[in-house]
C-alpha cells in the first residue's frame, strides 16, 4: 500500500535524527503561484504537489487548482488539476491524491489528474489539512470549527468534535496517535486568536486529546516529523518555522514572511518545502 504523510515508526525516523547543518540553507525559490497553501512531496514519483487557493480560504469560486513542481524547484505543470475552490492539505493513498476543499474531500486519480469523486462533509466550515494512517484511513481537520473528519470505506464522517482541538490545522499520523498542530482559540470573524495554538496528541483508538506542553506557541499550520524526537512546524501568522519536541518545547529554525503555510518535508535530503501563501511563492530549505 502506497501512502504519504502516514504513521511512521519512530525507529524509521531515527536515521534522520538531527544530522543536518546547524543553519538552514535556502536551496531554491519558485514564484508564479496563487496563494499556495500546501506542499506535498511524492518521493516515489519525484514530484511535489502544491495546492493553490487562488482567492479566499472559504471562497467557493472554482479558481483553485493543484500545481506539480520538481524537487529542484522547477515548474512541471502549473494547473495540473483545475476546478477546485480553495484546496489546502493533501495526502496520497495508493493511486489517489486526497485534497481538502472547504467542505469536501476531493479524490483525484494520480495517473491522469482527473477528479474521481467529491466526498462532501455536511456542515464542515473550512477543511484544512489531510493525513492518512497505515490502514489507509484519511483524517481531515476542520479549521473553521472544532472537528476532525475521517474517510473510511467510502464514508466521510465527523470523527471527533471537541473544543480541546483549539481550531485544528495541521495533521500528522504517528503510529497510533494523530498529532494536531492547533491554530488556537479563534475569532471566526478574522481568524485572529485570543490564545495561540500548540501541538496536541489524539489517541486514535479512544480519541483522548493530550496537549504536548503547557505553553501556547503560535498559529500553527503544517507539521511533519523532523527527526525521531521532534516535529517541524510552521506558524502562518508569525511566518516562523519551529522544531517542537514531544514536551512542547519550541526552537525557532526559520523566520519567513506571514503566510508560511502547510510545509512538506523530505527526510532523505532533510529539505523543507514551504508555501509562502501571501507572497505567491514556494521555497525550499535544507537542514
Amino acid at each position: 500500500m502506497r501512502l504519504s504523510s502516514i504513521a511512521i515508526p519512530l525507529i524509521a525516523l531515527s536515521v534522520a535524527a538531527c544530522s543536518g547543518s546547524t543553519e538552514p540553507v535556502k536551496e531554491w525559490e519558485l514564484s508564479g503561484f496563487e496563494n499556495p497553501e500546501s506542499a506535498l512531496p511524492d518521493v516515489e514519483d519525484e514530484v511535489i504537489y502544491v495546492s493553490n487557493v487562488a482567492g479566499q480560504p472559504n471562497g467557493k469560486d472554482g479558481n483553485g487548482y493543484i500545481s506539480k513542481i520538481s524537487p529542484d524547484g522547477k515548474m512541471i505543470q502549473d494547473k495540473w488539476v483545475r476546478g477546485l475552490h480553495a484546496p489546502k492539505g493533501m495526502v496520497i493513498v495508493q493511486d489517489r491524491l486526497y485534497v481538502a476543499d472547504i467542505d469536501a474531500l476531493i479524490e483525484i486519480d494520480l495517473t491522469d489528474g482527473k477528479i474521481v469523486r467529491r466526498h462532501i462533509a455536511q456542515g464542515a466550515k473550512i477543511l484544512n489539512d489531510v493525513a492518512a494512517d497505515s490502514e489507509g484511513r484519511v483524517y481531515v481537520s476542520d479549521w473553521g470549527s472544532q472537528a476532525i473528519w475521517r474517510f473510511e470505506d467510502g464514508r466521510f464522517e465527523k470523527w471527533l468534535e471537541s473544543d480541546d482541538l483549539q481550531s485544528p490545522n495541521g495533521l500528522f499520523v504517528e503510529s497510533d496517535k494523530l498529532i494536531v498542530a492547533a491554530w488556537g482559540t479563534m475569532n471566526p470573524d478574522d481568524f485572529s486568536t485570543k490564545v495561540p495554538g500548540r501541538l496536541l496528541s489524539v489517541d486514535i483508538a479512544d480519541k483522548t486529546i493530550t496537549p504536548l506542553g503547557e505553553k501556547p506557541i503560535g498559529n500553527l499550520d503544517g507539521i511533519e516529523p523532523f527527526d525521531a524526537e521532534t516535529y517541524i512546524v510552521s506558524d502562518w501568522v508569525a511566518g516562523k518555522v519551529f522544531q517542537i519536541d514531544r514536551e512542547g518545547s519550541a526552537k525557532e529554525l526559520l523566520s519567513l514572511s506571514q503566510g508560511s503555510a502547510d510545509l512538506g518535508f523530505i527526510s532523505g535530503t532533510r529539505t523543507a518545502i514551504i508555501p509562502l501563501m501571501m507572497d505567491n511563492k514556494v521555497v525550499a530549505y535544507t537542514f
